[in-house]
């Protein structure tokens, strides 16, 4: 393909890795010599849709030179005049869904590319999640409208290709899938530093981070911390909490962990993060369900080792017994075998001597080839 590429989806000031992915997407594509653009937002979502913080000031990465911030969810005139540019600028339009909430804005692009009489412009939804972990049934029409108009459908993993491929219907293209490639951010830290061990080896500290939701399991870490850690060893989570954290602070007290659990609530922004994972001896990702996260790789290339559930793609990125342990989504008793096994004498250091930092070169080379093959 030798025409012009548009990505449409969040780059900063929007935060957090989908914003990263979408501009990392467009240098590795730029790199290779294709014309590329992003269209971002200049209001993505209804502050009522998500809590959270949404922008921030300072970029987790190197901003993409070729990026419009004209979208906005409460302009739909917007979303069809943005389509009708596009179909007459670019030969590719790839839709970066992450959310259902962006649904309406996207049919309205793609209106707007359809109007224009002739136009060959192709596109595809990059589907970070097909489905939301918890979803409603207006979720899985918004999706399905979206899904049938493109030309073609990207996952990050088969399982979310099959859901996909069910909302598609019959006499469609399948979806193509393409493992999920690293988009760290730049943490301001070289690979390690601060990953010393503490004293005997070991910090007795665990860290979670990220945002807070059920589907992420914080609750079943605090149960299995009761059950099977150790009772020296204690756990930061740090993360915007949706929905605060008054639950997950009363279960801790509930179970008499209170005094060993801190809660370290709002954004982690990248230039903390390397304190963070240096005072721990594990990252825990104690996930239900889960497509893809970059959290995995983020420890590793501070070489701090993993603990983390089967869930989705993360037993993709932990070599169990050799960079981090395995157990099983959502059992708390299993994640505690794992949390009392990580504590066996000389199990931390030998676990942190396997971690290695991820090559990213491979993983977005194959990545832009399956996107471009859709």
């Amino acid at each position: 393909m030798t025409g012009r590429i548009t990505l449409v989806g969040p780059a900063h000031p929007y935060k957090g890795g989908g914003a990263r992915h979408t501009t990392e997407l467009a240098h590795r594509l730029s790199a290779s010599g294709r014309e590329t653009g992003i269209e971002s937002w200049r209001a993505q979502y209804p502050a009522v849709l998500y809590p959270g913080q949404q922008t921030i000031a300072d970029p987790e990465g190197e901003p993409f030179p070729d990026t419009r911030r004209k979208l906005a969810w409460y302009r739909p005139d917007g979303w069809w005049r943005t389509g009708r540019r596009l179909a007459a600028t670019s030969d590719l339009v790839v839709l970066t869904l992450f959310s259902p909430v962006q649904v309406p804005a996207y049919l309205g692009v793609l209106a707007g590319i359809r109007s224009r009489r002739g136009g060959g412009t192709r596109v595809v939804a990059l589907c970070h999640n097909v489905l939301p972990h918890e979803r409603r049934a207006v979720d899985v029409s918004l999706v399905r409208a979206l899904l049938r108009r493109v030309d073609g459908v990207l996952t990050h993993s088969a399982e979310q290709g099959r859901l996909a491929e069910g909302l598609l219907g019959p006499d469609r293209p399948r979806p193509v899938v393409a493992r999920m490639p690293p988009h760290l951010p730049d943490t301001g830290a070289p690979v390690g530093e601060g990953a010393e061990p503490g004293a005997n080896g070991e910090r007795r500290h665990l860290l979670f981070f990220g945002i807070v939701r059920p589907y992420k399991g914080v609750d079943v870490l605090l149960r299995a911390l009761a059950e099977g850690a150790p009772e020296d060893v204690t756990l930061t989570v740090a993360g915007e909490f949706w929905g605060g954290s008054g639950d997950l602070t009363a279960l801790a007290k509930e179970l008499g962990v209170a005094d060993r659990v801190r809660f370290h609530e709002g954004y982690v922004p990248a230039e903390a993060l390397p304190g963070l994972l240096a005072g721990a001896d594990a990252l825990v990702l104690p996930y239900r369900t889960a497509t893809a996260t970059q959290n995995v790789w983020l420890a590793h290339e501070h070489g701090v080792p993993v603990i983390a559930t089967r869930a989705g793609t993360l037993a993709d990125h932990v070599r169990d017994g050799v960079d981090g342990l395995l157990c099983a989504p959502g059992d708390p008793t299993d994640l505690a075998r794992a949390l009392s096994a990580f504590y066996e004498p000389g199990v931390p250091a030998r676990l942190r001597g396997g971690v290695r930092p991820v090559d990213a070169g491979p993983y977005w080379s194959a990545y832009t080839d399956r996107l471009l093959s859709v």
